[in-house]
């Protein structure tokens, strides 16, 4: 009974866990792309970790390519100038 207990509230957990990232999602992340698998992007930060975001804004993601310079905002993709 006890382990039954443990597993539903690691369970719980993990749930609330992931809803509270899916919060964060509309941060602004910049990085280079390093792939591209149909409207999700991996983005290598300057830290030097991969972050894969979903693009709502299929337009701006037409231009993007791996290596470039990118941020992304609330879905949306930029191409950074530098």
């Amino acid at each position: 009974m006890r382990n039954r207990k443990l597993i539903v509230l690691l369970m719980a957990m993990v749930f609330i866990l992931g809803a509270v990232g899916l919060s964060f999602s509309d941060q602004e992340i910049k990085g280079t792309v390093s792939k591209i698998v149909g409207n999700k992007l991996t983005i290598l930060d300057s830290m030097g970790k991969e972050k894969t975001v979903k693009i709502k804004d299929l337009e701006s993601l037409k231009e993007i390519k791996v290596g470039d310079m990118v941020t992304v905002k609330d879905g949306k993709v930029k191409k950074d100038s530098s």
